[in-house]
């Protein structure tokens, strides 16, 4: 630990992306795949809470340790060897999502727990002679983790009607220790002024990530595809997922992926930024996206059947959380309020009331319409104003 493995200032390693960082990235393709697999076949109230906790548990571990990356250099031997014990217990925890609240939720919290406490160490040794006031922040993130820590294992321990209330007080603890600045008595708190991050990489890896998500969503869809007879609803089912999926792409590729990085290289804040608009925000996003994937899946599954509380809620949720938090990463990194995805989100909604009468099928094509007219809306606008970004609204 004597070696200084921060990323080196003024190199071409500084912003880049590492291949093993996608390496580590590939072990949320099963991660995706069980919380879709998990969140379809329990769709019910206590369901959709348990896949929350479990989606943003895992949202959790790659965003910390896409911050870990910003900081250090993943071509140095000691780096990579953390990230790829990373993986293998990421991998792990991936096989274990579906039985997380049944027979392997000790497997599972007991994994989660020491993926984050041992990055967590790891970067305070390597920070001890290198970046105090990185150092740390990473002490006081490594006192909360330990006690929400406790709290994974505990709800994994004791009967499983504790399981879902205990594991959600430890996700609060993680979530509102960061926002808090990791604050410890006696230790103070960390400003996001000791953060100083690179905007073109976490940028680019929550794009990528985003990609992974809607690569997710097609794997999904398509192996439903494939498992059934083929039909006409069922080609139709299929046209409609991908036209879906590239309207997502495009809504957040065309030209909102490139107005973080800008935003952040520019703030004099970066590290506000980035934690409200990629920690924070896009948890929603892909929420949004492994939403979608369920309902695609349950069109292709049922595509005539009469449309339940359930099956609305994930064909109109997934696209309204997707919108809601491409307005919200827009408002923090460039304060643009987006009309046009404020309106399709009232459409979607207007959708909602509108949905039992309608068969699955029919209400995914009028989602997927109101995603397309959003992205026709974007694109025009961009258009006529002749620039690379869109005007507000």
């Amino acid at each position: 630990m004597r070696q200084n493995l921060l990323r080196p200032a003024d190199s071409e390693r500084t912003h880049r992306v590492a291949y093993i960082e996608l390496f580590f990235d590939l072990i949320f393709i099963l991660a995706l795949t069980q919380l879709s697999r998990f969140l379809y076949d329990n769709q019910s109230l206590a369901g959709a809470l348990e896949s929350a906790v479990l989606v943003l548990a895992f949202w959790w571990v790659w965003i910390y340790t896409t911050w870990v990356t910003n900081w250090l250099d993943p071509v140095r031997l000691p780096v990579r060897s953390v990230i790829i014990g990373l993986s293998l217990i990421g991998l792990v925890m991936s096989t274990s999502i579906y039985e997380s609240f049944g027979d392997r939720a000790l497997v599972f919290a007991l994994a989660y727990v020491t993926l984050q406490l041992g990055r967590t160490g790891f970067m305070v040794l390597a920070l001890a002679r290198h970046d105090r006031a990185l150092h740390r922040t990473f002490v006081r993130m490594l006192v909360w983790l330990s006690v929400a820590g406790v709290f994974w294992v505990l709800g994994a321990l004791l009967p499983f009607e504790f399981r879902l209330p205990l594991w959600g007080v430890a996700l609060a603890i993680e979530y509102l220790s960061a926002s808090l600045g990791f604050r410890v008595p006696g230790m103070g708190r960390s400003t996001t002024d000791d953060w100083e991050v690179s905007g073109p990489h976490i940028a680019e890896r929550s794009a990528l990530f985003v990609i992974i998500a809607l690569g997710e969503s097609f794997l999904v869809t398509g192996f439903a595809f494939v498992e059934q007879s083929i039909t006409v609803d069922g080609a139709l089912g299929l046209l409609l997922a991908f036209a879906s999926g590239v309207a997502m792409w495009w809504l957040y590729f065309d030209h909102g992926e490139r107005v973080g990085s800008r935003a952040i290289a520019s703030s004099p804040a970066p590290g506000r930024i980035a934690r409200l608009a990629y920690t924070y925000v896009h948890a929603i996003i892909i929420a949004g996206i492994v939403l979608s994937s369920v309902a695609d899946k349950e069109v292709l599954k049922h595509p005539d059947a009469a449309v339940s509380l359930a099956t609305a809620v994930t064909l109109v949720g997934g696209p309204v959380l997707y919108l809601v938090g491409l307005v919200l990463f827009r408002w923090v990194v460039a304060r643009d309020l987006l009309i046009s995805h404020l309106a399709g989100v009232a459409a979607l909604l207007v959708l909602f009331g509108l949905a039992f009468p309608l068969s699955p099928l029919v209400l995914a094509a009028m989602t997927t319409a109101v995603l397309a007219c959003v992205v026709g809306w974007e694109t025009i606008l961009r258009v006529r104003t002749g620039t690379d970004e869109p005007v507000a609204g």
